[in-house]
């Protein structure tokens, strides 16, 4: 028999975010990097001494642009690794540090996801030379033809007109999970567009590829989220904290298998590795589809959220548009309620941060902090990221004590918080103070000096 692999539980102790934001430069990624590591370190009650090793997620900036967050924690000389994982960045980032402490190497990994990007639809720099993506795109244009319109805009469009044809699905039900997504965002302070819209206004909205208009798309964001990733032996020397610990109780990070050239648009934009990320992720927590109250999961488009409904198992197969249209993907619904925060399409996609984000999202609702917009009685959620290229991760959560959420006033939260505030329901900006008790001891305040001053302007 092969070995048995190590099975040391994780949980995510500490999450925190910053606003996500256009892309102006407004603010710039030491900045929001540093406030989502600071809040992360100040919700799980630690200090960046106890951190043993740094995950840097992003896919626009420069090799060593962890070092360039995570100098300004302290200079302890732990490993920083810097990842790159397309759109599913953030979560292979979780995955990585859950790696670690499942294996034993690690009790604790601060994980950094963060992104800054210029307006416009998503562009590789990196035009002289092949595209990871190149056999995709001559694939999808042999059978689509080749078109001006924003290349990710085709890979999902192109998924939703082949589960048109197959399943009878309409364009109205992609418009409607974009308005559900809209009207979802409104109580998520950290959402970078908070504006309902009616259905007509987003079928009305500028076409940018058929059936998907403007506001069915996610934008390009700037903003950072974290995650601090314990380890069991970590969180019972703590046992003060683990009211607050979310247990990660299955994971899989996969990517494609042969079907992604299948010919078919759905199979080029991930269904098989999603298909069998969540087979995995779901029966190493022990639990199926149905157990799932809420899920935040990639809607990088409209059409990938109904595409995702069937592979993840919420609809029967070929269904998911009428579990749509029957608004079961909403509070109130027969399904899991998706997308609680708003979603890509409202929230806003700084790639990198994208899956600490849902993984914030998630950690306030399993607590019951998120209090403006809760799924009560969850006991399980799930979480899904996906990157064309191609990597998926796919992660079930559950709450520590095993049981199930129930609402936390905002009061009570600002009294366990570590913020002084509700983080779920208010985004604030950090202020240079609050960093000093989680600092280390071993830093060179020369490496914070540019942010402390553009956090104190801010104030």
């Amino acid at each position: 028999m092969p070995p048995t692999k190590p099975t040391n539980p994780s949980y995510i102790l500490g999450v925190g975010m910053t606003q996500f934001l256009k892309p102006r430069r407004t603010r710039e990624y030491p900045e929001l990097g540093y406030e989502a590591g600071i809040k992360a370190l100040l919700d799980a009650k630690i200090t960046y001494d106890d951190v043993e090793a740094g995950i840097a997620c992003y896919c626009y900036g420069d090799t060593t642009s962890g070092q360039r967050i995570f100098y300004q924690f302290g200079q302890t000389s732990i490993p920083i690794y810097n990842t790159n994982n397309a759109c599913a960045t953030g979560s292979a980032g979780l995955h990585l540090a859950r790696t670690m402490v499942k294996n034993g190497g690690v009790d604790c990994v601060l994980v950094v996801g963060f992104e800054q990007m210029r307006p416009g639809s998503i562009k590789s720099v990196w035009d002289d030379r092949p595209s990871p993506v190149g056999p995709s795109t001559e694939l999808m244009e042999r059978m689509y033809g080749r078109h001006k319109s924003p290349r990710n805009a085709q890979y999902f469009a192109n998924a939703g007109v082949e589960y048109m044809e197959k399943h009878g699905a309409k364009a109205e039900d992609f418009a409607e999970i974009a308005r559900i997504s809209h009207e979802h965002s409104q109580r998520n302070p950290y959402s970078q567009f908070r504006t309902p819209y009616t259905l007509q206004e987003i079928l009305d909205s500028p076409m940018i590829h058929p059936p998907l208009t403007k506001l069915q798309c996610s934008p390009t964001s700037d903003g950072a989220a974290a995650a601090v990733v314990v380890s069991q032996a970590f969180l019972d020397a703590r046992p003060h904290l683990k009211s607050q610990a979310i247990l990660i109780a299955g994971q899989a990070l996969l990517t494609d298998d042969p079907t992604v050239y299948s010919g078919s648009a759905i199979d080029l934009v991930g269904w098989g590795m999603t298909q069998r990320a969540a087979k995995q992720a779901l029966s190493e927590a022990g639990v199926t589809a149905s157990d799932i109250s809420v899920c935040e999961l990639h809607d990088c488009f409209s059409a990938n959220e109904l595409i995702l409904l069937d592979c993840l198992g919420f609809s029967e197969p070929g269904k998911a548009h009428e579990l749509v249209r029957a608004s079961d993907i909403t509070y109130g619904g027969k399904g899991p309620v998706i997308n609680p925060s708003g979603g890509l399409i409202s929230k806003g996609h700084p790639l990198g941060a994208t899956g600490l984000a849902q993984c914030a999202e998630l950690t306030w609702q399993l607590r019951g902090w998120a209090n403006n917009r809760l799924v009560e009685g969850t006991a399980v959620a799930m979480q899904h990221n996906l990157g064309l290229g191609g990597a998926v991760v796919v992660t079930v959560y559950k709450r520590a004590d095993g049981g199930v959420n129930n609402r936390v006033g905002d009061g009570e939260v600002a009294r366990v918080s570590g913020v002084g505030y509700n983080p779920a329901t208010e985004a604030r900006v950090l202020r240079p103070d609050e960093a000093e008790g989680v600092r280390s001891r071993v830093r060179s305040d020369y490496a914070v000096l540019e942010t402390v001053g553009n956090l104190a302007a801010r104030i």
